[in-house]
């Protein structure tokens, strides 16, 4: 399954939310973002139990977390644990899928039925500004001034992003309208020359029966 979630606008969103699964499924999620953004993702797996009838945390069951940028390239392959975290900066610009499966052994029969919680965070979102200010010493002023240029540079790269989306567009539609022109051309060039074959191809049968 792939679910698109797309950061298109001038402010990165947080993406928040549960899904079901089972223990072979695959969950695929993608991400459009410019390039040299940040992206984190956190999660957390509960496992159904059908005695107490409710989704618990149980270990054993971890995630595999592979994401793979625009081009197909794998950006982060890794197992990790029933609860765990995951950060990558994007290189190209695009749709980056962010994939998830459960390390189970399982191959044929489903398994335990899954609950998946996962919050994506994109831009300058993906920060822990909390831990920045502890580590370099910073006051709430210059924290704050820090959080306002990152965001000022989240928003160009997402300008310049969809201004390059939209020469890619423009490109596309004059391609596809010089092709169309192109072949109406070509339409109407075979059709004159069709009809002035056959007009010669009558010419010469009427002739030949010395109707005209």
């Amino acid at each position: 399954a792939v679910v698109s979630t797309q950061s298109t606008g001038v402010v990165p969103c947080i993406s928040s939310l549960y899904f079901h699964m089972w223990e072979t499924d695959v969950k695929c999620f993608v991400e459009e973002v410019p390039d040299e953004t940040m992206i984190s993702g956190k999660y957390k797996v509960e496992v159904y139990d059908d005695k107490s009838e409710q989704f618990i945390n149980k270990e054993g069951i971890g995630m595999h977390v592979d994401i793979k940028d625009p081009e197909q390239k794998v950006i982060l392959s890794k197992y990790y644990t029933n609860e765990g975290q995951f950060v990558f900066t994007t290189h190209t610009p695009g749709e980056h899928h962010i994939c998830l499966s459960p390390n189970s052994t399982r191959w044929f029969s489903g398994g335990s039925r899954l609950r998946v919680h996962l919050s994506i965070d994109v831009g300058e979102h993906a920060n822990d500004y909390k831990q920045i200010q502890a580590k370099e010493k910073l006051s709430e002023l210059q924290l704050r001034v820090r959080q306002l240029l990152e965001q000022v540079d989240q928003i160009t790269k997402e300008q310049n992003y969809q201004r390059s989306r939209e020469e890619r567009f423009r490109f596309t539609s004059e391609s596809t309208n010089n092709r169309v022109l192109w072949w109406a051309v070509a339409q109407t060039s075979i059709l004159l020359i069709v009809g002035a074959w056959q007009m010669r191809h009558l010419k010469g049968f009427f002739e030949a029966k010395k109707l005209v």
